[in-house]
């Protein structure tokens, strides 16, 4: 659980701005979308492997 402290005088939007940015450093939601569905391992490693070669072709273009 993110615990976000509010200082003195300290608005609630700057502190709210500060759990935004916590919570999205933590990739919480990227991993309970990814745990939402089963996918064997794999096709983890197969999608790993295209992405790779895929990253690989776009820096080699030039």
């Amino acid at each position: 659980m993110l615990i976000i402290e509010v200082k003195d005088g300290e608005s609630i939007d700057r502190a709210l701005k500060r759990y935004k940015r916590k919570h999205q450093s933590t990739k919480l939601m990227r991993q309970l979308r990814r745990r939402k569905h089963f996918t064997k391992p794999s096709v983890e490693r197969r999608t790993e492997v295209l992405k790779a070669s895929y990253i690989n072709a776009k820096y080699r273009q030039d």
